[in-house]
């Protein structure tokens, strides 16, 4: 990059790190009193009467886990429906149905927060089944996500209860105090930087060249705030942010990144109100800033450094990114997309250098915690620091505490389980692909397009990507098989819901608890030894499990 990029892209990164120091507090206050509120609204004191619920009920963990997953249940049923009844919808657009396979694949794709998709969005789904099945998923299941992390954060602050919250409760006000005004606000905005909003079809005009093309329209910022705002991910075009109807110019490029990081980073402030102690909100929050300015500059320098005598002879790897943005915007959205579950991308990550593409995988593979999720970047985190308090108790000889709660047996194995899930999907997803001969060849033969390490590393993201619920995609492979589309849904459905219902059991375990005086002894965790501490506990776990197979994709490609 030159001077004038290199400046830009510092003022950029300033001026959103500014903004969201700003919004911190105050975004944090506001989930913390939705959240903590004894006053029910109107609308929502209908919503209970309609689904039979009283919200003064609190639930058991397990009583929570069976609201979320009948809900997330009937959501995947809702989706795959749309799709297969798609030619009988209004605003279908003559679509055909999507494949059985394909419909599985994306169903479970937008329950799980994943938005993953196999298909080419804007000529394969109408107008109805986008925004009646897509963008209704895209605000609860951000929504679910966000109740659960509550719950987490009850069950460190209540004692001796048998209880964390009642779910429809969290999942009512998560939707229409905090998502549905938010993501107005973003519609709205958008719409004034240029993004499109209509349902016009399709328009055939004639290019410059003199040739002909098709230019899908569609309600394309309604769609695109929610995707950001709620970290899922799916683009309206199958180009997704890169597209100019989606992302049209470096302001709302920036916009979007902002969207993106809002909620994530203002969870710890709320997490840190309801516990009573703003300092631990701060230490959760320093090391998810820690995490993404290390991945942000190492990604950017890859890039930069370029990965051959061609693209460093061309100043840069430019290759499938967007000259509106250069490289500094897009390895800022990339390291905000895979840092968080977003999956959204506004260049192709296919085409970054090795390096740099190793460094979107790695994101996703700390476990989207720098900041995460809507919500499961709050609940990762805390399981990752309930496993660092654990550590941090061996090396001083105590039982381990957190926030006055015992770290005990069943706390230390609910926790152990729930950093074995995703990788176990990843590695089995990867392994079976190359494995099985029948699945081998189906895999080499139609849905890699660059055969050999570069082939590997294009199969194991897309399992880290799917067990992740993250959604983006090296761009190479083809995922619109039999076997991709059902073994990535799989790995989707598995690696959101099993360790849901992990965060929700190790909840009712600490809610169960009384608070445990603190003494002379107590591991103090607000401080930045205990963050350094967490830090090296995420780095560590995420290194001895990928280390091997990244040895085998984007390293040996990027050392060759």
């Amino acid at each position: 990059m030159d001077a004038a990029q290199i400046e830009f892209a510092t003022l950029q990164i300033a001026t959103l790190a500014l903004i969201l120091v700003l919004l911190y507090r105050p975004v944090g206050d506001y989930i913390a009193r939705v959240y903590t509120s004894g006053h029910d609204l109107v609308v929502e004191r209908g919503v209970y009467r309609l689904i039979g619920v009283d919200p003064r009920a609190d639930q058991t963990w397990q009583a929570y886990a069976r609201g979320v997953l009948l809900f997330s249940l009937v959501g995947v049923v809702i989706v795959y429906a749309l799709q297969r009844i798609q030619p009988l919808l209004p605003y279908s657009l003559d679509l055909p149905a999507p494949s059985e396979h394909l419909s599985f694949n994306t169903a479970i794709s937008f329950v799980t927060n994943t938005n993953w998709q196999s298909y080419s969005p804007d000529t394969t789904l109408g107008y109805t089944a986008q925004f009646a099945g897509l963008a209704v998923q895209n605000f609860v299941s951000a929504a679910v996500g966000m109740a659960v992390a509550i719950a987490l954060v009850r069950g460190f602050a209540h004692r001796r209860s048998g209880t964390i919250g009642n779910f429809w409760v969290d999942l009512v006000r998560g939707l229409g105090r905090i998502l549905l005004p938010m993501a107005i606000i973003a519609a709205i905005a958008l719409l004034a930087g240029g993004v499109i909003q209509n349902v016009g079809g399709f328009t055939d005009v004639q290019t410059i060249a003199g040739g002909a093309q098709s230019i899908p329209g569609g309600p394309v910022a309604s769609q695109e705030a929610i995707k950001l705002l709620g970290t899922n991910g799916g683009g309206f075009f199958n180009a997704n942010s890169a597209h100019p109807f989606e992302n049209p110019t470096p302001w709302t490029n920036l916009f979007e990144i902002l969207l993106m990081l809002v909620i994530p980073f203002a969870m710890p402030r709320a997490f840190g109100r309801l516990v009573g102690d703003d300092r631990q909100g701060y230490a959760i929050v320093a090391v998810m800033a820690g995490l993404f300015v290390t991945s942000l500059a190492l990604g950017t320098w890859a890039e930069v450094a370029g990965g051959g005598a061609a693209t460093q002879l061309a100043g840069a790897a430019m290759e499938g990114k967007e000259a509106r943005f250069g490289i500094g915007a897009s390895t800022l959205f990339t390291a905000s997309s895979t840092l968080t579950s977003t999956g959204a991308v506004n260049s192709m990550l296919d085409s970054y250098t090795p390096l740099g593409g190793m460094l979107p995988m790695l994101n996703m593979m700390l476990g989207e915690i720098a900041p995460g999720g809507v919500g499961s970047g709050l609940y990762g985190m805390l399981v990752l620091a309930v496993i660092a308090v654990f550590v941090g108790g061996l090396l001083i000889g105590r039982t381990p505490e957190y926030l006055g709660k015992k770290i005990g047996p069943r706390e230390i194995k609910i926790a152990s389980l729930y950093i074995l899930v995703t990788p176990t999907l990843v590695l089995a997803g990867t392994a079976l692909s190359f494995a099985v001969p029948a699945v081998r060849a189906d895999v080499e033969d139609t849905s890699i397009w660059n055969p050999g390490v570069h082939g590997l590393s294009e199969v194991l993201y897309a399992f880290t990507s799917a067990a992740n619920n993250n959604g983006s995609a090296f761009a190479g492979i083809t995922a619109n098989t039999p076997w991709l589309n059902t073994a990535l849904g799989v790995a989707m459905l598995l690696g959101r819901f099993v360790p849901l219902v992990l965060v929700l059991a190790l909840a009712g375990s600490l809610a169960a608890q009384d608070r445990v005086p603190s003494s002379i002894g107590t591991l103090p965790t607000h401080r930045p030894q205990f963050a350094g501490l967490l830090a090296g506990v995420v780095v560590i776990i995420t290194a001895l499990t990928y280390f091997p197979v990244l040895t085998l994709g984007p390293l040996a490609e990027g050392l060759s």
